[in-house]
């Protein structure tokens, strides 16, 4: 543990950055930052609601020229249009989910240092979760129809007490790799420290080193 004195709590000037830097110990290192696919993270958030939005207002839509074909009087309008107003209130939350998606995606960052994992995220707040290599429990990958089309693919890691996606990364079966070896080399350095090691050993040749 590091020296603690009259210093250790003492708050540094406050900033509203939300940057990962601010939350980096002093000997971390800073291995790789990666964003979702603009294209293939927006297109996924929305394809959800997307079909049923769009059946919604082709049907409310075809309503209301039939009714204005058919010539209603001008006081029907006074109650139909607060009607068809509230619902299409799938429509709105279509084009609300649009708009949120473009704004997550801007604030959602996925950075890989030499001890963690740090997920930054948020619509209108900023959150910030740490997934530590050494709680890692297993890592998956998911490639969807559309992902395959993007060329992207989701990581799924379970660590301790928390659950957490990268989604639509490129190069996805790569990063994968990488993380499962970072996981492997630190769990088996917990293990089977260097210094209790025979110089032969025919198991695991771990060497964790972040500039490789």
């Amino acid at each position: 543990m590091g020296t603690i004195d009259e210093n250790y709590f003492k708050m540094p000037e406050v900033t509203q950055n939300n940057s990962i830097e601010e939350i980096l110990d002093s000997d971390e290192t800073v291995l790789l930052r990666q964003k979702p696919k603009k294209k293939a993270y927006i297109f996924n958030s929305i394809a959800k609601f997307l079909p049923l939005s769009l059946i919604w207002f082709i049907f409310d839509a075809g309503f209301i020229c039939m009714m204005i074909f058919v010539d209603v009087p001008k006081m029907v309008w006074f109650f139909v249009i607060p009607f068809f107003a509230l619902h299409m209130t799938p429509v709105w939350i279509g084009i609300a989910n649009i708009v949120r998606a473009g704004k997550s995606w801007k604030n959602l960052e996925y950075v890989f240092t030499d001890k963690r994992i740090i997920i930054r995220s948020g619509v209108i707040g900023i959150n910030i979760a740490n997934v530590y290599y050494a709680d890692i429990k297993g890592v998956n990958l998911r490639v969807g129809i559309f992902d395959r089309l993007f060329k992207v693919g989701d990581i799924y890691i379970t660590a301790a007490e928390q659950s957490q996606v990268l989604y639509d990364l490129e190069n996805a079966h790569f990063l994968l790799k990488r993380i499962q070896k970072i996981v492997l080399d630190l769990k088996t350095d917990v293990y089977f420290p260097n210094d209790l090691r025979p110089k032969t050993n025919s198991g695991y040749k771990t060497k964790y080193r972040p500039e490789d």
